[in-house]
C-alpha cells in the first residue's frame, strides 16, 4: 500500500474523490445507526459496536508500529485502526455482532434495520490509490480537495457501488480537465442501459475540447459524435449523466468483455 505517493494520488484523482465521498456516505449511515453523528466522519466503528475491543496482541503491535512509521495524520490512523479491528471483530463474531444499544435503538432509530455496507471498503481502496489524506477546512486528497458536506446530506447521497479496480482505472484514464459525461440513448436504450457513454473534457484556461467515447477496448478513445451532433449530422440522442452512472456502464462493459463466449 502506497502512503502519500503524490504521483499516484494525482493519477487517481477522480476515483479517490469518488471513493472518499462514498466513505462519507457510508460513515454517515453507520454513525446514524449507532447514534454517533458527533463522531462522523473519521472514527473507529468498533468503539461503537464493542467498546474496548482489540485485535490479537501481535496484530495490534504490528498495526501501531506501521502507523508510527508510515501514517502521519491522526484521522487516517484512526480509520486504519478501525478497519483492522473491524475485520478482527467480524472474524470473531461470524454471526450476529454484539450490539450494546439494540433495545434503545429499536425504539428510537428507524435506520437500525438497514443492511449497512462495509464501512471501510472505499477508504481502503482510496489508500491503495495514492495513500491517505489530511483534514482541515476541506479533505485534502493530495491532488484534489473536497468539502465535508453536511452529515444529513450524506444519508440521502447517491451510492457509488462500482468499486472494481478496472472501473476506477477507467475513470482515471486521461481524466484531465473539467469533465462532463453523456449517455447515448435511443429506443430500447434508456439512460439506465445506454448504447454507449462519452465524455467531454475542457482542458486548460482556454477550455480546449477533447471528446472521447468509452469503447469495447476498455479505454477512452477520441470521437466526433458530439461535434457531429451539434452540427445536426447524428440522429442518436444523448443526455448528461453522473460520474457514478458512467462508472456503472464501464463496469457492465468490462464484465461483458471478461465473460466467456457463449457456446
Amino acid at each position: 500500500m502506497q502512503w502519500y505517493d503524490w504521483d499516484l494520488a494525482v493519477a487517481h484523482t477522480r476515483s479517490r474523490a469518488l471513493l472518499m465521498r462514498e466513505y462519507l456516505r457510508r460513515a454517515a449511515h453507520w454513525a446514524r445507526a449507532y447514534g454517533a453523528a458527533e463522531q462522523w466522519p473519521f472514527y473507529d466503528v468498533t468503539e461503537l459496536i464493542a467498546p474496548g475491543f482489540r485485535a490479537a496482541d501481535e496484530v495490534e503491535s504490528a498495526l501501531e508500529d506501521f502507523l508510527a512509521r508510515s501514517v502521519g495524520t491522526p484521522s487516517t490512523a484512526r480509520t486504519c485502526r478501525g478497519a483492522v479491528r473491524w475485520a478482527a471483530l467480524r472474524t470473531e463474531h461470524s454471526g450476529a455482532l454484539p450490539d450494546r444499544d439494540r433495545e434503545q435503538r429499536e425504539d428510537q432509530d428507524p435506520y437500525q434495520d438497514l443492511d449497512l455496507p462495509d464501512l471501510y471498503e472505499p477508504l481502503l481502496l482510496l489508500y491503495q490509490r495514492g495513500g491517505g489524506y489530511s483534514v482541515g477546512e476541506f479533505i485534502d486528497l493530495y491532488g484534489v480537495m473536497i468539502p465535508y458536506g453536511e452529515f444529513h446530506s450524506h444519508l440521502t447521497a447517491e451510492p457509488f457501488l462500482t468499486l472494481a479496480p478496472s472501473t476506477l482505472d477507467a475513470l482515471d484514464q486521461g481524466a484531465v480537465g473539467r469533465i462532463t459525461y453523456y449517455a447515448k440513448i435511443s429506443a430500447g436504450h434508456p439512460r439506465s442501459a445506454p448504447r454507449g457513454i462519452l465524455r467531454r473534457r475542457l482542458v486548460g484556461r482556454d477550455g480546449v475540447v477533447h471528446d472521447e467515447a468509452f469503447t469495447r477496448n476498455l479505454r477512452w478513445e477520441p470521437t466526433e459524435y458530439l461535434r457531429r451532433y451539434e452540427l445536426g449530422h447524428d440522429d442518436v440522442d444523448h443526455v448528461v449523466i453522473s460520474e457514478r452512472e458512467a462508472a456503472a456502464f464501464i463496469e457492465r462493459v468490462a464484465g461483458a468483455a471478461a465473460a466467456p463466449p457463449s457456446s
